[in-house]
């Protein structure tokens, strides 16, 4: 048996479809850290006009449990495909929508300058929604079709479309930059890679309308009862859940962190240049992909638990060198620090789907499973990112270690609080 040339499909379907919804939601990310401030937020200073960007990249975070919910009921009732397949549709929707949209200084000539804003959170909403569905269905694709001793591999290929979509989207961003003015950038450039979404949507679709329904929940159907309101039934696994939420938080507070918020500062009061620095992370998601595909191969040989405890005392380390090193000022140093914190961050990423699944029944799992992700990852990449970047705006940087470092805690209670639990 050769279990990646055997569940090819699966896994690309699984890795393809989550590359595609975090290409879009990274685009957001750059073009709120580069230019929707401007564009649609006027304010008296740029740091507002970022602070209000990153609350409106926010916005999504909130959207995220209520599509963990949506998406989530029908991934417990009728499948995990048609699911993923409704959740990537959303997504791609709400991203062309973007790609569309008016500024704020034309709605503001039509006499309606707050439409500009409020769409850009109603799109920017859609995407979170989508999301919110996405991760779970597209890790449990994997995971509960893998064989015995591959499901932390099979676990992080999903994962490895966190940094594909990454690399993507900054690859986009930076042929841009090589390519036009800034005034041609600010003016339509940016709207280019939204647009260009549409044609990974279509390609993502038809890559997962052509896989079959994962063994575990075709088993459900088969062998027990199908819940007819599962996040009721998720009450009593309630335990669990909580402490799921906060093992993700590591996870998307190191990446957002080392991704929208370093390049804010950097592009912003520390003064890197923007190609060179995008340059940086693209090369930095490389050595993310590689800390994934390690993770999933400890997690396999140890355990998931064990891999992610590793992954929150690195998010602990991160804290303590993350802004002295892109204080610096050295292109150099900066990028040999986000290198190696991408490398560990990998151990946050790869081994969060196989740790989450087996806590949970499978009659109730992509509720739990996307309610967990998406609970931690409103602190973890939301809150921490605008907590980080108001002190930036005060001038207290250095307020991003110890956020890091509580960060990992938290994550860190979180594995440890799962220990001996069993899916009951």
């Amino acid at each position: 048996m050769q279990p990646l040339r055997d569940n090819r499909r699966v896994l690309v379907a699984s890795a393809m479809g989550t590359a595609v919804e975090y290409y879009d939601f990274f685009i957001y990310a750059t073009a709120a850290a580069l230019v929707f401030g401007p564009l649609f937020f006027p304010a008296k200073d740029p740091a507002t006009q970022t602070m209000l960007a990153f609350l409106s990249f926010g916005v999504a975070f909130i959207a995220r449990p209520v599509g963990a919910v949506v998406f989530g009921h029908f991934g417990d009732r009728i499948g995990r495909k048609s699911t993923l397949v409704a959740s990537l549709l959303l997504m791609g929707v709400s991203t062309l929508g973007i790609a569309v949209l008016p500024t704020h200084a034309q709605t503001a000539a039509w006499g309606v300058g707050w439409l500009a804003p409020a769409l850009l959170c109603l799109m920017r909403f859609g995407q979170g929604m989508g999301l919110g569905g996405e991760w779970a269905g597209a890790a449990l694709l994997a995971i509960e079709n893998a064989p015995p001793g591959w499901k932390a591999r099979f676990g992080c290929v999903p994962q490895l479309g966190v940094p594909i979509g990454f690399m993507a989207a900054n690859g986009a961003f930076l042929a841009l930059d090589a390519v036009l003015t800034p005034a041609q950038f600010a003016d339509w450039g940016w709207r280019i890679p939204f647009l260009a979404s549409a044609v990974l949507v279509a390609l993502g679709l038809w890559v997962r309308l052509k896989i079959e329904e994962t063994l575990e929940f075709r088993h459900v159907l088969d062998h027990e009862r199908v819940e007819m309101v599962p996040i009721a039934a998720l009450g009593a696994h309630g335990r669990l859940v909580i402490a799921g939420s906060a093992g993700v938080i590591s996870t998307y507070a190191l990446f957002y962190i080392a991704s929208t918020f370093a390049l804010s500062a950097a592009t912003g009061p520390l003064h890197y240049a923007r190609p060179s620095f995008l340059a940086v992370q693209l090369v930095a998601n490389l050595f993310l992909a590689a800390g994934i595909a390690l993770a999933g191969w400890v997690a396999d040989r140890t355990s998931p638990g064990r891999a992610l405890a590793a992954g929150a005392v690195i998010t602990m380390l991160s804290g303590l060198v993350f802004w002295p090193a892109l204080a610096t000022g050295s292109l150099a140093v900066a990028a040999v620090m986000l290198c190696v914190v991408n490398l560990g961050q990998g151990f946050n990423a790869g081994p969060l789907g196989s740790w989450l699944s087996p806590l949970l029944p499978a009659r109730v799992r992509y509720t739990g499973v996307a309610f967990a992700f998406n609970i931690g990852g409103i602190v973890g990449g939301a809150v921490v990112p605008n907590l980080a970047q108001a002190s930036l705006k005060a001038g207290a940087s250095a307020n991003v270690g110890p956020l890091l470092v509580a960060c990992g805690v938290a994550s860190l209670a979180g594995v440890l609080a799962t220990r001996n639990a069993k899916a009951a």
